[in-house]
């Protein structure tokens, strides 16, 4: 066979992959839409759920999953920045440091989700919260418990690496150029990486968030142990308190309820909802790349 021939060949088999992903895609989409779609209401999107989560709404779910992701993106993207900064801009690729660091990085990317719930329990809510409650509550149970900040603390280190990986790609993308024009007219290290080649990658900073967001709003195992309610209509008014979220109520919606039938709709609704909900959060961030884009923030 030619060579023309095996890039045609080639090209025919990209296709084809590309149309069954897209096809996969639009069919599972499609049949949530179907299926969902005409349980959606005001009362459905704003009420809490009640009569065994089988009637009601679920504005709690939705309120504490964009809270989890909002406290998520504030603890991860500035850890993940800094540690993509060092990895490209000051660390000696011979030192032990950064070899233990990055392969630390490698191997979180492939710890199972589960394992950062077990993780999160025993180090953020036994260990951080039970000295927070010795220290400053006389022993009272306050912070040792369950939390959305420790659910969000655990979600920021299950994306760590996905900001990290994105960050560092975007600050190796900067041209040296750049780097040592700013070395030629007395710039330190720090102001050039700062002034320089952060402003130049800030669209890899915001890929990265975006890319946490994506992954942070659709796990449910990393929550069940260190925040997630069953069942908690009330909305979460302090960091200390638990929270519902969309991911465990579909969870429980499709196992724990006496009578699948009468949550059917309403778990094809929520399904609905949280790929909605992912998907406007992850249209936010990019429209605001976009506009820093436009306006001549990024470049």
């Amino acid at each position: 066979m030619s060579l023309r021939g095996l890039d045609r060949s080639f090209i025919l088999l990209s296709g084809l992959a590309v149309l069954l992903i897209v096809t996969m895609l639009a069919i599972i989409v499609g049949n949530v839409v179907w299926h969902g779609w005409e349980p959606i209401s005001w009362e459905f999107l704003s009420g809490a759920p009640r009569m065994g989560m089988t009637e009601g709404g679920i504005f709690p779910a939705i309120f504490g999953t964009v809270l989890l992701v909002l406290l998520m993106t504030i603890f991860v993207v500035p850890l993940g920045v800094c540690v993509a900064i060092y990895f490209s801009e000051y660390a000696n690729r011979q030192s032990w440091l950064y070899r233990w660091t990055r392969q630390a990085v490698n191997n979180l990317a492939g710890v199972p989700s589960i394992v950062f719930g077990l993780f999160g329990l025993g180090f953020f809510v036994q260990f951080v919260g039970g000295w927070v409650d010795q220290q400053f509550y006389e022993g009272k149970l306050t912070y040792g418990q369950p939390a959305i900040l420790w659910a969000a603390l655990t979600m920021a280190v299950l994306t760590l690496p996905v900001v990290i990986v994105s960050v560092e790609e975007a600050l190796r993308s900067v041209p040296q150029s750049y780097r040592e024009a700013s070395y030629a007219l007395g710039a330190t290290r720090t102001q050039t990486v700062f002034r320089v080649v952060l402003p130049q990658a800030l669209a890899g900073v915001l890929t990265g968030g975006i890319l946490a967001v994506s992954r942070g709003a659709g796990e449910v195992a990393p929550i069940l142990f260190v925040g997630a309610a069953y069942y908690l209509p009330e909305l979460p008014k302090r960091l200390n308190d638990q929270f519902m979220e969309l991911g465990y109520h579909i969870y429980v919606l499709a196992t724990q309820s006496p009578d699948v039938e009468a949550t059917k709709s309403l778990l094809y609704a929520t399904v609905l909802v949280l790929l909605a909900l992912t998907f406007l959060l992850n249209l936010t961030a990019i429209t605001i790349r976009a506009r820093l884009r436009v306006t001549g923030g990024l470049r």
